[in-house]
């Protein structure tokens, strides 16, 4: 069995699990999210504690039970506290508003830039960061690679949309080059 797997779920208070079939529903106070349980992997709902086991010693199911039990453990972190991304904006003119369910980029493009919030996505901006808050892990985290995606940072003056924290790797310039090429020889 995975390692992962043998770590206990605990529930938390306010959170209502149902299963049916092979579907597990999460419902709390940011919403409802689902998930199909793979073949072969089951998960028990005991004592407030969600465990995942397998049907049978099959080793190719290892890792399913890891990922079924990573995935039930983010949704009931995601219906209760929710998760969120952050990106930062760097150059000049460059600006984001959050609208009702849409964040309108200005990037340097000669049009500004529509992103529509997928349902139980959020935007909020406070000056150059953009957060994206959502109860769904992977919804927030493609939704924020989409966003990057628009204006990635370039390496020479690190101009664009980047992550909170992102380290962006920075190359010479061609003048910085040439006079380092000359290295004083006459």
């Amino acid at each position: 069995m995975s390692k992962i797997a043998k770590k206990p779920i605990i529930i938390k208070e306010g959170v209502i699990i149902t299963t049916t079939g092979s579907t597990i529903t999460v419902a709390g106070p940011k919403g409802s999210l689902s998930f199909n349980i793979p073949k072969g992997v089951i998960a028990a709902i005991e004592e407030g504690k969600i465990m995942v086991k397998a049907k049978s010693s099959d080793k190719d199911l290892k890792p399913m039970l890891g990922l079924t039990r990573a995935t039930l453990a983010n949704l009931v972190i995601g219906v209760t506290d929710g998760f969120e991304k952050k990106l930062e904006l760097t150059g000049v003119g460059y600006r984001a508003q959050a609208a009702s369910d849409s964040l309108t980029l200005s990037v340097g493009f000669s049009h500004p830039v529509i992103v529509k919030a997928l349902p139980g996505i959020t935007f909020k901006v406070e000056e150059n960061i953009i957060t994206i808050l959502g109860a769904d892990k992977t919804v927030v985290g493609d939704t924020a690679a989409k966003i990057r995606n628009i204006r990635p940072p370039e390496p020479y003056k690190g101009k664009g949309i980047k992550y909170v924290g992102e380290h962006i790797r920075r190359k010479v310039g061609k003048a910085a080059k040439a006079l380092a090429g000359t290295g004083g020889a006459k």
